[in-house]
């Protein structure tokens, strides 16, 4: 195994991006909010959101005392929100199992609403310092390439943990600054589709250029286009519930002149199933939007 770790943390510590969740002091509750809102969302649409969620809810407990309608509509256009009601959730069980402390276990994380693999390790070791692999699709991107010579990482697996285990050095601190620097690295030099290997600090290591960047193919499931999709009918819905401002409409007066007329009412049936509104006596609101002040 090439040590990739020493010029990753060299590299990191010059290069990496002055974001709102590194800096000192941000807490517990901070990242594991960021996490919730990064999933699937790029950073410059997060950043302002995040300042204004935390604003609005300092601590689980705040957020725990907030209606679903309130955090749908704070959530606004990032997307997939679904996740804002699973925050909701997770701060639920924070406030009322642990004191209002974002636990420190990954077990513990696992066991919170909307809470993945992924960011309960996140939030243990970029929160808490501890020493676990951190793997999202920029580490697996980086690994494919400078361990694997693979142009593209498979699909996720747990051998994906496996592989970051084996870079990380055994120094606490220096691992959680591995983890950071590796996933830095695949955000902003080991780009999907035009790598910038000119810069990268690893690329005398790296099995991918020794083979001479081979297509190894791209397995990857592919997200479908928004356009025109049952989550852009989905978010036109939440949008015209939003703007009305805690009142209900009519559910025939909810984008009546929609092109899908079945799309529409696909989205209706999802976000009712998903609780991300409700209908009663044919008007159609947030959910718990009569409690909205």
């Amino acid at each position: 195994m090439p040590d990739v770790a020493t010029p990753l943390i060299a590299w990191y510590r010059e290069h990496a991006r002055d974001l709102p969740w590194r800096r000192p002091g941000f807490g517990a509750w901070g990242v594991l909010v960021s996490e919730f809102m990064l999933q699937q969302t790029p950073v410059t649409r997060v950043i302002p959101m995040l300042e204004a969620w935390l604003e609005r809810w300092p601590t689980p407990t705040a957020l725990a005392g907030a209606t679903p309608a309130e955090v749908v509509h704070q959530w606004a256009n990032l997307g997939y929100p679904r996740r804002a009601l699973w925050l909701r959730q997770a701060a639920e069980v924070i406030r009322d199992r642990h004191d209002g402390v974002v636990p420190r276990e990954v077990d513990a994380l696992l066991a919170l609403p909307g809470i993945g693999d992924y960011t309960a390790r996140a939030v243990a070791v970029f929160a808490y310092g501890d020493r676990h692999p951190v793997v999202d699709t920029n580490t697996r991107r980086v690994l494919a390439r400078v361990l694997d010579g693979r142009s593209q990482p498979g699909p996720p697996s747990k051998r994906d943990l496996v592989a970051m285990e084996g870079v990380l050095p055994a120094e606490v601190s220096d691992a959680a600054l591995v983890n950071a620097a590796t996933m830095e690295l695949g955000a902003t030099v080991c780009l999907a589709r035009v790598p910038r290997c000119e810069i990268c600090p690893v690329t005398s290591l790296c099995a991918w250029r020794a083979a001479g960047y081979p297509d190894t193919g791209d397995a990857r499931r592919k997200q479908a286009t928004y356009e025109g999709s049952d989550r852009q009918a989905r978010g036109a819905v939440l949008r015209a519930l939003r703007e009305i401002d805690g009142h209900a409409l009519p559910v025939d007066d909810v984008h009546p002149d929609w092109p899908d007329p079945l799309q529409r009412e696909r989205a209706l049936a999802t976000l009712l199933a998903d609780g991300l509104v409700e209908l009663t006596d044919g008007m159609l609101r947030l959910p718990g939007a009569g409690m909205l002040p």
